[in-house]
């Protein structure tokens, strides 16, 4: 496996784990458990920022003139990284709605 297949699988994981957690939040404000629903926000928000992290690391190569070859599976991992940004962002208006629903 080489650098960028490896980047990729680094993007995938964590925003893949980050999502998911996003989900999570949202089932829990669901149920009306606020501070559960925004601690998960909050962990998928690091977890998130790994696989961000990673992508920055190709975006500044690029950048210094390293040009990567294109590959299926980094598109995968974008696409992954960008659903994963905006379930975070559902997530906490979900939350948000969720509170003002209950009280």
């Amino acid at each position: 496996m080489d650098g960028i297949e490896l980047i990729s699988f680094q993007i995938i994981s964590a925003v893949g784990a980050a999502r998911s957690m996003y989900i999570e939040a949202i089932h829990l404000a669901k149920e009306g458990k606020f501070e559960e629903a925004q601690e998960m926000i909050r962990q998928g928000q690091e977890t998130f920022i790994q696989g961000h992290h990673a992508h920055a690391e190709l975006v500044q190569k690029e950048a210094a003139g390293e040009k990567s070859e294109y590959s299926l599976l980094l598109m995968h991992a974008e696409d992954q990284l960008m659903s994963a940004e905006a379930f975070g962002i559902l997530a906490e208006e979900f939350v948000d709605v969720y509170k003002m629903m209950k009280n």
